[in-house]
């Protein structure tokens, strides 16, 4: 299987791909542009809410004859496509914890999308293709760092400023 993201470190990141989804192409792009660059769990509230309807999905690229929500623009409470990037973010986790990677601290560094090959509806009047998308996502963790507090200097600190010190030399007994 190959993959968007070039530079994976096998320690620290998860990666796993969702293959022929049922789910729409569009809607997919939308979601997956909103949730880049944030957290799993954030990711998960953002989408559970969208399947409760209480949070929205705001629509930058393909928006057009889209009705406009209050604060945000135009959005919508992309359902289904949702569902199944929730279930692909819980297969992550789970793969990250396999891993022995703390799922905690995931973060999204790279999620893309792709139409996947197209299938056929074969019925008595019409024939019609379905909707399939690929959706590939790799999440890394991400380790907090420690708070300093201003007054303090920490070890790295003291020893950059004893360098720049200069060294006095002591003029004492030659012999």
């Amino acid at each position: 299987m190959t993959y968007a993201i070039k530079d994976y470190n096998q320690e620290h990141m998860a990666r796993g791909k969702g293959l022929s989804l049922p789910i729409s192409f569009k809607q997919s792009v939308e979601i997956c542009s909103f949730i880049r660059n944030k957290s799993v769990n954030d990711a998960k509230k953002i989408l559970n809410g969208v399947l409760t309807k209480k949070s929205i999905i705001p629509f930058k690229r393909f928006n057009s004859d889209m009705g406009h929500k209050s604060k945000i623009g135009p959005g919508r409470y992309p359902i289904k496509a949702s569902g199944e990037i929730v279930k692909l973010l819980e297969s992550i986790e789970a793969n990250a914890q396999f891993k022995g990677l703390n799922t905690s601290d995931l973060m999204i560094i790279n999620i893309s999308v792709n139409k996947a090959q197209k299938t056929w509806h074969y019925g008595r009047k019409r024939r019609r293709k379905a909707k399939r998308t690929n959706i590939e996502l790799v999440v890394e963790e991400k380790k907090k760092e420690d708070k300093v507090v201003k007054g303090e200097k920490t070890d790295i600190k003291q020893k950059e400023e004893s360098k720049k010190m200069p060294v006095k030399k002591q003029e004492g007994k030659e012999k």
